[in-house]
């Protein structure tokens, strides 16, 4: 019975990691749903040449729509000060909800992209970068000291509770809109700071 625990832990684990060590090339996210389209497709709705994810976050992921109108989950995870909340605490506003976790190169590659668009977002749109860290604080803080964000903050959510939830590779990054309803999801990593984001970001109302 001592075993059990530790197997699930290992196991998620190597869920999450596995994900984001498949970023390196787009065929082997086989296990990514089609894309649902209408009109011409966007750029970021076809997986990344072969090996584009070594060029951090001007790689490209997979625009996920099949989840379109689902509610966000209501998994806790911990704020910057150390409180747990959950998503529903920032209703009233879209949110973009970012998995990611300092492993992870890809995940790493698009954070300053990421902030840059939360500082120019400036509140209007509520950027949450939650890392799935197993560690907690003892990993993610000492990272953001180092990164000097000016927009991100460092959530967490050391049970990578909503990696599981979600089924999600990293980095994995959802948006919602203002009633809590998700609009796309991003599978891989994305340049945050581009016009094509900037688009899709637009969609949030």
């Amino acid at each position: 019975m001592v075993l059990r625990p530790l197997i699930l832990c290992l196991l998620m684990v190597l869920l999450v990691a596995g994900g984001c060590d498949r970023q390196s090339s787009a065929p082997e996210q086989a296990n990514a749903p089609k894309q649902v389209k209408t009109g011409a497709a966007m750029p970021d709705e076809v997986s990344a040449p072969s090996g584009a994810a070594t060029g951090g976050a001007k790689a490209m992921g997979v625009l996920d729509r099949q989840h379109q109108g689902e509610a966000a989950s209501t998994l806790q995870f911990i704020d910057p000060a150390g409180k747990p909340v959950r998503l529903a605490d920032f209703a009233g506003k879209p949110v973009l909800l970012n998995l990611w976790a300092t492993w992870c190169a890809p995940c790493v590659a698009e954070m300053p992209t990421l902030d840059a668009l939360a500082a120019r977002l400036d509140g209007k749109v509520t950027v949450l970068a939650v890392s799935q860290d197993l560690e907690g604080a003892a990993k993610v803080d000492p990272f953001f000291k180092n990164a000097q964000f000016r927009a991100l903050k460092p959530y967490r959510d050391p049970q990578a509770a909503l990696s599981i939830a979600y089924q999600a590779n990293l980095p994995t990054t959802i948006l919602y809109d203002a009633s809590g309803h998700e609009v796309w999801r991003m599978l891989g990593g994305m340049d945050w700071a581009g016009p094509q984001a900037a688009v899709l970001v637009a969609e949030a109302k």
